[in-house]
């Protein structure tokens, strides 16, 4: 399975990196693929609404071909309909592939991994049943496949087959069922998408306007240039040379009609119980970069931040043990993903995973003053960089002078950092974060950004020169932009000179300006 997830990574920035040059990292609809998903299930609700009006029970090819001639309206929203139909399977497609890719279907994340294959199910039925509505020669054809794999169930009083034998005309009931199922299923999927986000803290439910209206925009003019087809009506005493097939919904079909149906329906079960053991096949010890966070109450002053910037929901304030009047903050390490973003949102350093809390990451910044530092031709500059971001900079990064110093995610990085690497004979410190819209900590960015530069809880401490800090975004396949944010940073310290050079022994970074030391408190 780990290589499977290795392949599909690789994919995976492959087509990030199309996407960058293409559009932008603001833009990229793969980092936004399941915002997408629900924007395009929003757009057929409204164009399902007024199909609905039109659509005939008693007669559905002909009520879609009276929707099919009238060029001003029916045509084009049928065309929508039909387009964002097929969009949603291919946003949905991206959303699992990433998901899986970056070993995000694990753990406290399996619930919203189950709960989306049993969506992608229901996604799959209504549009089956959408296309049995149309009545048309494809539409038949799914019917006909539908009913020969039903047909092997027992307690049925006679075989649906015999419903598309010709020898009387379908029941409207029928054509009903198809309608409630296709009308109910898209509604109940509310239900499911809010168990599917229920985890998560300050869910992201639409993609930005900019791709939200272009992406509306090219449905709309795809559907006036391209309409939808509409194959002929069903006709059991006619079979036809050729039948369109929907390569998005039916791709199974070709298959499924050449195979015993025992083996469809293996098939079709087996491919079921593996998506949904897919959490179970991936997860992996709760150790090392996969620890949870930890809280040490001694440090814990109940400032309620921890639980405020948790991405999952996974902090929770408590009643302490002794005899301090304030509450102490809770990890649930069933649903901590490990992100540290906590590490970073705690100003005494109190919290987060295994040898990434804010203490054991001055551990690791003042051993590089130390080993690094005093060897450079001049002060250094640091690039504190995701590893998770654009791995392949790193080294380029270097090759431009930057001390590099790697995290897991940045916003698991403290500002006491920042600070003790200025004041450790830094130039400067320049942090490269992911595209928000695809940190896997969910909003590492955002929370470093607000921490730096907007004065949020842990903030970099007012003594520190603003001027010495800078971010940026690092992306897959844009090597250029890192390397220009990089020496831009480099030219603006340059008026600046040399940092004061600080004594690494005495070094005392603090977390509030008029708090006890980390040496004082027994820190590093």
């Amino acid at each position: 399975m780990r290589s499977l997830e290795r392949l599909a990574l690789r994919v995976v920035r492959a087509l990030d990196s199309a996407c960058h040059r293409l559009l932008g990292w603001r833009y990229n609809p793969l980092h936004q693929s399941g915002a997408i998903a629900v924007a395009l299930l929003a757009l057929l609700i409204i164009t399902g609404l007024y199909l609905l009006v039109i659509y005939r029970v008693s007669a559905p090819w002909e009520s879609v071909a009276r929707l099919q001639g009238d060029p001003w309206l029916g045509r084009w929203i049928r065309g929508v309909h039909r387009y964002a139909s097929d969009a949603l399977v291919l946003a949905v497609g991206a959303h699992v592939l990433r998901l899986f890719a970056q070993a995000r279907s694990w753990g406290p994340r399996t619930l919203a991994w189950t709960s989306g294959v049993i969506l992608l199910l229901l996604l799959f039925t209504s549009g089956w049943t959408g296309f049995v509505m149309v009545w048309d020669t494809f539409g038949v054809q799914l019917a006909n496949a539908g009913a020969r794999l039903l047909d092997v169930l027992p307690d049925l009083s006679e075989p649906i087959a015999r419903t598309f034998a010709g020898d009387r005309p379908v029941p409207s009931a029928f054509f009903f069922l198809n309608l409630f199922l296709h009308v109910a299923l898209p509604l109940g999927a509310g239900a499911g998408i809010w168990l599917h986000v229920s985890r998560i803290a300050r869910p992201t439910l639409l993609p930005p306007r900019p791709l939200l209206w272009g992406m509306t925009g090219a449905l709309v003019a795809l559907a006036l240039l391209v309409p939808a087809p509409l194959p002929p009506q069903a006709d059991p005493f006619h079979v036809p040379a050729t039948i369109p097939l929907n390569l998005f919904y039916a791709f199974w079909l070709p298959l499924a009609a050449r195979v015993p149906v025992w083996a469809a329906w293996s098939g079709a079960v087996g491919t079921f119980v593996l998506a949904l053991i897919v959490p179970r096949l991936t997860r992996r010890p709760r150790e090392g970069s996969w620890a949870p966070s930890v809280v040490d109450p001694r440090l814990c002053t109940g400032c309620n931040q921890c639980p405020q910037d948790c991405p999952w929901e996974a902090i929770t304030m408590r009643p302490r043990d002794d005899d301090r009047p304030t509450l102490v903050a809770h990890v649930d390490p069933t649903l901590c993903v490990s992100c540290g973003i906590c590490a970073g949102s705690c100003a005494p350093m109190g919290v987060g995973p295994l040898h990434r809390t804010g203490r054991e990451q001055l551990v690791d910044i003042r051993a590089l003053a130390r080993e690094v530092f005093p060897f450079t031709a001049s002060p250094p500059l640091v690039a504190v960089c995701c590893e998770n971001a654009a791995p392949a900079h790193l080294d380029a990064l270097r090759r431009e002078g930057a001390t590099v110093h790697a995290v897991t995610c940045s916003g698991n990085v403290h500002s006491s950092v920042v600070e003790l690497a200025i004041r450790g004979g830094a130039a400067g410190v320049i942090l490269f974060s992911c595209p928000p819209r695809d940190c896997r900590g969910r909003e590492g960015p955002r929370w470093l950004d607000e921490r730096l530069f907007h004065g949020r809880e842990a903030e970099l401490q007012p003594r520190v020169d603003r001027r010495r800090v800078a971010s940026a975004t690092m992306v897959i396949g844009d090597l250029p932009a890192t390397i220009a944010a990089f020496r831009a940073f480099r030219a603006r310290l340059e008026p600046l000179g040399g940092p004061s050079q600080v004594d690494l022994s005495d070094l005392d970074v603090v977390c509030e300006p008029n708090a006890p030391t980390a040496a004082a408190q027994g820190g590093t």
